[in-house]
């Protein structure tokens, strides 16, 4: 099995809790921007700021709990360690070259290529720092220690946007490459 039923649903209970929280943060950026530019209605939610508000936190809880679920089963399993590590700068830039030429072999949906354990790393410390930053913007005062690491509360905003941003096309090239290799998506529907 490619996929065990919790990674299976961690997986898509996060693909949701990642779109709510990213389409009403959208809308909460253009009720308090972060950046000099508005995102239109359709990729909001929310209707409002404090709707939008309500749609953010409630998917905040869902996505925290469930990040965690999958943490920890991939702590205790090894699951993390065996897929994910070792990332070896020779094999990183090998795979980059190979997928810049289009060459890049995904025939063993059970074994990542470096480029694949760099950017699921990646998103996994990209989704624990916007969650740290959304902390420090939710009660700034009850972690103003937090909140003073990433500059203030400005500086935690520009943080989660950031984040935001980075998850987002991490998104955008994750769904492109479940296109692109279909059985990639069929494992983690099916598991195998």
């Amino acid at each position: 099995m490619v996929h065990p039923v919790i990674v299976r649903v961690t997986h898509w209970v996060n693909a949701v809790a990642l779109i709510v929280m990213i389409m009403s943060g959208l809308q909460i950026h253009n009720a308090y921007p972060v950046v000099p530019f508005r995102f239109p209605g359709w990729m909001t939610l929310g209707d409002w700021l404090g709707g939008a508000l309500l749609w953010h936190f409630s998917a905040m809880w869902v996505l925290i709990v469930n990040f965690l679920v999958l943490l920890a089963y991939g702590l205790a399993s090894g699951r993390l360690r065996e897929r994910f590590l070792p990332i070896r700068p020779a094999a990183l830039l090998a795979d980059v070259r190979s997928a810049l030429t289009g060459r890049l072999k995904h025939d063993m949906l059970a074994k990542y290529n470096a480029v694949q354990k760099l950017l699921y790393s990646g998103v996994l410390a990209l989704i624990s720092l916007v969650i740290l930053s959304g902390f420090a913007l939710w009660k700034p005062v009850q972690f103003q220690t937090l909140t003073a690491l990433m500059g203030g509360f400005e500086g935690a905003r520009i943080v989660h946007f950031a984040c935001m941003a980075a998850i987002s096309g991490f998104l955008l090239l994750h769904v492109a490459m479940a296109v692109l290799v279909p059985k990639s998506l069929r494992a983690m529907v099916r598991g195998h």
